[in-house]
């Protein structure tokens, strides 16, 4: 755990907040932006960056997920629903982002030998149990079954998944991305995603494996801590933390060179998506 706190132990931290950029913020923009985060990182053009952004009904699918045997027939599932959707450039399954959903990457520069990707999901783990270490309870890793896009380092507290942890690696730049159930019902966002599954695999085998999606398995952190909590809440938590670690946190916008680089990765992504939708 003590390379893990290395990592969030950065000298400066540029903060770029994208929570509150409403629902004409897309998804496809926060992953071109993620990409073009980890070049500038990469190349020392910038800091290490911490952005937090939210979106509004929206089902981030991972690249597994278009193999899937009734692929539309699922898509119009979360059409129905109000949801959009998009296929996104780093791993894992389908996952549920909204308004009581806040999304952090941690962006770090990459080690010459190349970054253990332990070590990146452990420091994601350790900023989590510090940002609610006043709270009585345990923040465990570990993949809890049952849930949407599952894995090794899901975090949880009583067995009930709040958040998921992914990695992208971009030129020499390492966006370490999480995914925090702040508000609102995690059972619900679950059932979508279960009825998804249902209607876009139909019992049928597949390859690969997908999860069978039990809703009770997952929970907001407002319900797991019983206290009312808002995404500007954590969000002010997470900064203190920073704070707390000895970071000095500067803010800044893209600079020319990253406006160009955005550019690039935004087309990418949307014929990435064109591809697969």
């Amino acid at each position: 755990m003590e390379e893990a706190l290395q990592l969030l132990k950065q000298p400066e931290w540029r903060v770029m907040d994208q929570s509150g950029l409403g629902p004409q913020f897309e998804a496809a923009q926060s992953f071109a932006m993620d990409d073009t985060l980890c070049t500038a990182v990469g190349a020392n053009a910038s800091p290490a960056v911490v952005r937090t952004w939210v979106h509004h009904d929206t089902v981030s699918l991972g690249i597994q997920d278009t193999k899937l045997p009734f692929f539309e027939e699922g898509l119009a599932v979360l059409k129905n629903r109000g949801f959009r959707y998009i296929v996104r450039n780093s791993g894992g399954l389908a996952v549920v982002l909204d308004t009581g959903v806040l999304n952090i990457s941690l962006v770090v520069p990459d080690t010459e030998k190349g970054m253990d990707i332990n070590r990146g999901y452990e420091a994601m783990w350790k900023l989590v149990q510090m940002m609610f270490s006043d709270f009585p309870v345990v923040i465990e890793a570990g993949e809890i079954a049952g849930s949407y896009c599952p894995g090794s380092y899901d975090l949880s507290i009583g067995g009930k998944k709040f958040a998921g942890i992914s990695q992208r690696r971009v030129r020499r730049g390492v966006a370490v991305q999480i995914y925090l159930c702040v508000t609102g019902s995690g059972a619900d966002r679950a059932e979508l995603v279960r009825d998804f599954y249902e209607r876009a695999k139909q019992g049928a085998e597949t390859k690969l494996q997908y999860p069978c999606v039990r809703p009770e398995v997952m929970a907001s952190l407002a319900e797991l801590l019983q206290e009312t909590l808002t995404v500007q809440d954590v969000f002010m938590r997470l900064l203190q933390t920073l704070k707390t670690l000895g970071g000095r946190l500067v803010s800044r916008p893209l600079s020319e060179q990253e406006t160009e680089w955005y550019g690039k990765y935004y087309e990418r992504m949307l014929e990435r998506n064109a591809r697969f939708l």
